[in-house]
């Protein structure tokens, strides 16, 4: 097929090079002519695991092009909206750019084609675009709507669309469905060859789900909503642990062997974040709000998850007495491992509290420092791990990257001012951090300390104590 996907940010650029990677001919399209130029010379605005590979295969091949929007839209059999749908100040989505296209595709597509909204939008969003293509196009352009949220998760986006559990389609018309069906035929008959995960070919074929364009909308939300309202959930389940020396770990492993429940999204720590949950959220409770319906379930979610920060810093404050001061390293900037992505990130927010105390924080991550710089323009980023850690009184985990579970502690250990760690996504249990000699806290589980009771009166900090 023959498909024009609008937008080359996280969504976009990753359906347009996992479309082009399983035979179909793909034009990606962005205002943004520097993006543009960047991708055309092969290199990435993003990291994203194996993302690279595939897009520089296929744009060398030709079976992956960038081009202007207006270009991109004329002779396309499908026309993928996935532009950006930040929030505004009041929590509605910003539908600004997914209008801006509509005019676009109204001005400029040719023949039949059906144009499908990827990007997280509120539900009765479609009908909005029927009617601004209708409006705009007149009888001049015959095209079907459809809605087909994605479910791809920054960090492993790309074998989430290889190997999808489901693949939700709304449609008003079988020859829509029908489109969209021939668009994903190898990933629902997996008759392809996963480029960058062989093992996965066994892996059960995804469900088709085929509804109503609102319905469809709505799964987005609700499905996001729904996994935000779990993590809020287990956060506080883990501050009743602390207050009552019950050991969230376990608490969530019981929990989590239950089938109707399941383990996943079941971690403690310092909140959620990225570009998804927090602004879905928001989101959809003004759609509810708009609706009628009053989901103060989901205001308390979003309330919960803000205290997170709040909490973690009197959690240092504790330790350290006086935050004012005292050298922190913070490991992990980005909201997730495996993405370069700081957007709602809860590091940001952490590293913003802790600045506000006067706190002297020197901070590193593997990708995502030049765009935590963007934010954070004054803060002392390092190199490594090991530099970020030298005579710091505390060290902070806030991204669970494998590069920091591989950490050289007997080394960190010789280079700390103070031996304490303080882990917000409880990468680690007590017994592997105490054994080299730190006194360690997490979130949910009683502090941990060092067999040697000399730890404290051995630093440097210790030393100077009374």
């Amino acid at each position: 097929m023959k498909i024009s996907v609008i937008g080359a940010g996280y969504v976009g650029l990753t359906t347009a090079a996992c479309l082009a990677e399983i035979g179909h001919s793909v034009r990606c399209a962005d205002n943004d002519e520097g993006k543009l130029n960047l991708l055309r010379s092969g290199r990435m605005p993003f990291f994203e695991t194996h993302l690279e590979t595939i897009v520089q295969r296929n744009h060398a091949a030709r079976t992956l092009q960038f081009e202007e929007v207006e270009n991109a839209v004329k002779g396309a059999e499908a026309i993928l909206i996935c532009v950006g749908t930040p929030p505004l100040d009041n929590g509605d989505a910003d539908l600004s750019a997914v209008a801006n296209v509509a005019r676009i595709v109204a001005k400029h597509a040719t023949g039949h084609c059906l144009v499908i909204e990827k990007s997280t939008v509120p539900v009765k969003t479609g009908q909005q675009l029927k009617r601004q293509l209708q409006l705009y196009a007149g009888n001049r352009l015959q095209c079907d709507l459809a809605s087909n949220p994605e479910f791809l998760r920054e960090g492993t986006a790309i074998h989430d669309f290889f190997h999808p559990d489901r693949i939700v389609i709304g449609v008003d018309t079988e020859w829509a469905a029908a489109q969209l069906r021939e668009m994903y035929r190898p990933i629902l008959e997996q008759s392809f060859h996963c480029p960058v995960h062989p093992q996965c070919q066994h892996t059960p074929k995804p469900a088709l789900i085929v509804t109503d364009t609102e319905s469809s909308e709505l799964i987005k939300h609700a499905s996001n909503s729904f996994l935000a309202m779990k993590i809020s959930f287990i956060n506080m389940v883990a501050d009743l642990c602390e207050a009552t020396g019950a050991n969230i770990t376990k608490v969530a492993q019981g929990m989590g062997m239950d089938p109707r429940i399941g383990p996943a999204f079941l971690n403690p720590g310092i909140g959620f974040g990225g570009f998804c949950f927090p602004k879905d959220v928001q989101a959809f409770v003004r759609i509810a709000s708009q609706a009628g319906c009053d989901f103060s379930l989901l205001k308390e979610v979003e309330n919960i998850n803000k205290r997170r920060i709040d909490r973690f810093v009197e959690k240092i404050r504790q330790e350290l007495w006086v935050i004012a001061g005292r050298k922190l390293a913070v490991l992990g900037l980005a909201f997730k491992p495996n993405t370069d992505d700081v957007r709602f990130a809860p590091a940001i927010e952490l590293i913003r509290a802790l600045v506000r105390e006067s706190a002297i924080v020197r901070a590193y991550d593997p990708q995502a420092t030049e765009k935590a710089k963007a934010v954070l323009p004054n803060l002392d980023y390092c190199s490594s791990p090991y530099e970020a850690s030298a005579d710091t009184d505390a060290i902070l985990l806030t991204t669970e990257w494998d590069e920091f579970r591989a950490l050289d502690w007997e080394r960190i250990r010789g280079l700390v001012a103070r031996p304490l760690i303080i882990d917000g996504r409880n990468m680690f249990t007590p017994e592997e951090i105490t054994a080299h000699g730190f006194h360690y806290i997490s979130i949910g589980r009683q502090p941990a300390f060092s067999s040697d009771d000399e730890v404290f009166s051995r630093s440097k900090l210790g030393a100077a104590l009374p």
